[in-house]
């Protein structure tokens, strides 16, 4: 029974109140019993004929007219026996009454529990009938701003963020699953037409598997994209120091864009291989979006300390990018072009990778568009 959460508020109110009212009878006891009492022994002065009450049991007090007056301290001795006698029938009754009043709190206790409790117990209802495939239920507790309808909305704010990310692991699977599966297409394809060609020439046959081993290749980088994506997300396995500018310099394209390099000194404590698929992947972003003309395109690179935090800056030349659309550009899978459309949109995880190392590490990533085209991006990382 002491199990339930009702009996023991209950018995807890039952107490407190048991624990008041016996204060409180041994508060009023005590006063009582410290208060003066009224002597009449002053109204017997100069008293002449007084008729004592027959019985009373009072030392001197005769029973008939003519008796003579009661002395001084009898009369005080009869008052504190009086006196005696009504504390200890206040205090019998006191209890009596503290002991009906104790087991009534029992009852109204465990009434008010009920009532204070069931809005948790419609709560406990509704959570029980949502599952892992029901999750857009919500509790929607109604009632005043209190600790239990608080408690319900930070329930269903939970509830919001694990439907967001059940959604979004299931499009990320479907994606995953559609990207891997579009090279062993397409190998199957190779494949079959090499085969049904009963005249392939032994250059045909060469051509199929380069175009197979090419397609493996493709397979492969995804597969590996993949990986780091699932480490970064898992957290730093090994952590080191390391320069962040020694890293980008190591990284830096080739002549097929226009370069502009200025690298600082930006310690980092992490782990260096998801710090160097970090650079690795901003670089490889800004060269594949870029201008197709040599002339035209450039990236711009920063490294260096900001406000005692290392920060890596890249910018690039390039198509005009709708802002709404940056968000996306950090979703698995997600290109600006045409959907699952490759060649020169890659994977569409690099970004997604650059966020998630970055959040492993206790970093942020921010990224802007440019208004004359192109990508700005911000990776800020925790001091050193």
């Amino acid at each position: 029974m002491l199990r339930s959460i009702r009996w023991r508020l209950t018995l807890l109110y039952s107490a407190l109140f048991m624990v008041a009212g016996a204060l409180l009878l041994g508060f009023t006891y005590l006063l009582v019993s410290r208060s003066k009492p009224s002597t009449a022994v002053g109204s017997y002065e100069g008293y002449e004929g007084y008729e004592g009450i027959e019985g009373s049991g009072v030392p001197g007090v005769a029973g008939g007219p003519g008796a003579a007056s009661p002395d001084a301290p009898s009369l005080t001795t009869y008052a504190e026996a009086l006196r005696a006698d009504q504390l200890h029938q206040l205090l019998v009754e006191a209890g009596i009454a503290l002991a009906v009043m104790t087991v009534a709190s029992v009852a109204l206790g465990r009434l008010m529990a009920g009532r204070v409790l069931a809005p948790l117990r419609t709560m406990t209802a509704a959570a029980r009938r949502i599952s892992a495939d029901n999750l857009r239920r919500r509790l929607a507790v109604r009632g005043p701003d209190d600790e239990l309808k608080a408690m319900a909305d930070t329930f269903d704010d939970v509830l919001a963020r694990l439907d967001d990310a059940f959604e979004a692991q299931k499009r990320f699977v479907a994606n995953a699953s559609h990207e891997l599966r579009t090279p062993l297409t397409l190998q199957q394809a190779i494949v079959d037409v090499a085969l049904a060609d009963p005249d392939a020439s032994v250059d045909t046959l060469r051509a199929a598997c380069l175009r197979v081993r090419a397609a493996g290749r493709e397979q492969e980088r995804l597969i590996d994209a993949l990986l780091t994506l699932a480490r970064s997300q898992g957290g730093l396995q090994r952590t080191e120091f390391m320069d962040l500018a020694a890293i980008v310099r190591e990284r830096l394209p080739g002549d097929e864009v226009r370069v502009e390099a200025e690298l600082h000194p930006a310690p980092v404590f992490g782990d260096p291989q998801l710090m160097e698929r970090l650079v690795a992947n901003l670089v490889d972003n800004a060269v594949r979006h870029n201008h197709q003309e040599g002339a035209r395109s450039w990236i711009r690179l920063w490294t260096g300390l900001d406000g005692g935090r290392p920060v890596l800056r890249i910018a690039n030349s390039g198509r005009v990018i709708p802002q709404d659309r940056v968000s996306e550009l950090f979703q698995p899978f997600r290109r600006l072009g045409a959907e699952r459309v490759r060649g020169r949109d890659g994977l569409g995880l690099g970004l997604s990778i650059v966020a998630a190392v970055a959040m492993a590490h206790g970093g942020s990533v921010a990224a802007w568009p440019r208004a004359e085209g192109g990508l700005s991006v911000k990776v800020t990382l925790p001091p050193r």
